[in-house]
Parts: structure tokens; C-alpha cells; sequence
């Protein structure tokens, strides 16, 4: 079972996989995300830990949403669930309490099918998933494991079905023949209401370790992702942009990479029961301001 320490340790160990940021020394303790309205124009939300956990709304987060609305800020969900289209993903959000466009609601799945080119593919997801969104040829991947040696390249978008005997399906046919693999969810796990579930990004480095070698994440800390966003902004420069997550070495590291301003929120998500100081101390990752929940 993953804990918050072994999780971050095992994202510490993976460094070298990830981009290149600047960060500042030191964060600043605020309470609210109003207290920092008036130096930000665009606020950009992860999901998972900050709006909600699992299929709860986090107290006062759509408080905070309708409050930067009314002073007149643009927000942004960016987040690295990819189980979802972008209709699913909207409805998941409208159940929620929340009214977002399309454009206001960015997947590392959107990133992902962007970087697919023609071929058949291998794809991971749910099964609920109808994979509107994928215009080139594909299979579901499911118990057969003949399907895994059929395909020129593999998308995977969910672990909800997945299990130790379908990656050990996927890593034998690519140790036959090596073939690119494109994980559209980076993260190592995602907090649930009942602890930690193993994400794309999990079972993707494990394939590097043990030696695929074209295997491509999307999502952040990932920079295509985060192109997604900007290209919808018009021109708003970096330093006006926050993006508001509660894991360093994805949310944080990923935003400080684009040169954004960042807002680590600790209450619900990965560092939930946790000081998150020592833990920025040990990684060299602090984010510009650090809250427990978006609105108190």
C-alpha cells in the first residue's frame, strides 16, 4: 500500500524524468485564494485534491470558482485524469457543482490524442469509455493477450481495469518488440476517498525500468499540456498565471517549469495529514504560496 512518504520518494527517485524548473526559496502562507486575486489574472486549477477527491466536491471549492468569476478572473481546470472525454469530463464536474466550458477544461488526455499519429493502437481505459475523441484506428485492450502483439503503438488513458496480469501482458509484447507508448495520465496516483489508486504514470516508469524504451508522458508536470492552456489565454504572460495543485512534483514543478506562479493546496489531496515544509525542503521544490483548501 503507497503512502504520502513512499509516494514522494518514488516521484524523487524519477527527477531525471522530469523537466527542468526554477522555483523561489521559500513559500508564503496564505488562507484563502482571494488573498492573492489581485496579482493573478488566470487561475488554474488541478482537480484531484484541490476541487475534489474522488467523487466529492472539497468544501468551498466552487465558492472559490463563482468568487473569482465575479472579480473578473479567468480560470482554468488542468488536470490529469484522462478516463474521460471532454463531455464526460464536463458532466464529471457539472455533478460536482461546477459550470465550466469546454475551453476552461484541459486533460492530459486532450495532449495525448494531439500527439497520436496513424496506425492501430493498443488502448488502455475504462470500460464505460466510448473513445469518441480517437480518430485513428484502435482495439481496447482487455483479457486477450494476443490483442497486445496486433498493435504498432499503445495509449493509455485509465487503470480502472487494469491488474498486475494485463501489465505483464503489455510488458512481454514490448520486450518482443518495442513500440511506442504514450501515457495520457503522468501522475503516480490520485487520492481517493479510501487512499491512494495506481495511475497511468505508474505503470508507465515501471515499463521504462524494466526497458521499454519510447515511452512519452502527457499531462503535467509534461509541457504539452500546459501549451493547451496558454494557447487559450491570449498572450496573459506567465507571472500572471497560477497554478493551484496539490502535488510538488507534478502541479508545482510542472507550472514552475512554464514559468507560472504556483499555490500548493495540502488539506485533501497527496499531503493530506502531512507538513508539507519538510518535504519542499528535501526535494528544493516550494511553491510561490501554500493554503490548506481554496476557500475557508
Amino acid at each position: 500500500m503507497l503512502d504520502t512518504s513512499s509516494v514522494f520518494q518514488k516521484y524523487e527517485s524519477l527527477r531525471p524524468r522530469l523537466p527542468d524548473f526554477k522555483c523561489p526559496n521559500a513559500t508564503i502562507e496564505i488562507n484563502s485564494i482571494l488573498e492573492i486575486a489581485s496579482q493573478i489574472d488566470v487561475f488554474v486549477f488541478d482537480a484531484f485534491g484541490v476541487l475534489n477527491v474522488g467523487e466529492d466536491l472539497i468544501p468551498g471549492a466552487d465558492l472559490a470558482i463563482q468568487a473569482l468569476r465575479d472579480l473578473d478572473k479567468k480560470v482554468r481546470v488542468l488536470t490529469n485524469a484522462a478516463s474521460y472525454d471532454k463531455a464526460g469530463a464536463k458532466k464529471k464536474f457539472s455533478d460536482l457543482g461546477f459550470c465550466f466550458a469546454d475551453y476552461e477544461i484541459v486533460t492530459s488526455r486532450d495532449a495525448a490524442i494531439e500527439n497520436i499519429f496513424s496506425g492501430v493502437w493498443g488502448v488502455i481505459t475504462a470500460g464505460a469509455d466510448n473513445l469518441k475523441d480517437l480518430k485513428t484506428e484502435h482495439i481496447i485492450l482487455t483479457d486477450s493477450e494476443s490483442d497486445f502483439d496486433k498493435v504498432d503503438g499503445f495509449l493509455f488513458l485509465s487503470t480502472s481495469d487494469w491488474n498486475s496480469q494485463k501489465q505483464l501482458f503489455l510488458k512481454n509484447s514490448i520486450l518482443k518488440n518495442d513500440r511506442p507508448i504514450i501515457i495520457a495520465n503522468a501522475d503516480l496516483v490520485a487520492p481517493r476517498e479510501s487512499g491512494f489508486t495506481l495511475e497511468p504514470g505508474f505503470y508507465g516508469h515501471e515499463l521504462i525500468d524494466l526497458g521499454a524504451s519510447n515511452v512519452k508522458f502527457f499531462g503535467k508536470p509534461y509541457p504539452e499540456v500546459y501549451s493547451l492552456v496558454t494557447k487559450s489565454l491570449s498572450g496573459v504572460p506567465g507571472e500572471k498565471i497560477a497554478m493551484c495543485g496539490d502535488s510538488l512534483h507534478t502541479d508545482i514543478l510542472g507550472a514552475a517549469a512554464q514559468g507560472w506562479k504556483t499555490v500548493l493546496v495540502t488539506k485533501d489531496g497527496l499531503f493530506s495529514g502531512f507538513e508539507t515544509q519538510r518535504y519542499s525542503e528535501e526535494s528544493g521544490i516550494f511553491a510561490n504560496w501554500r493554503l490548506d483548501r481554496l476557500y475557508p
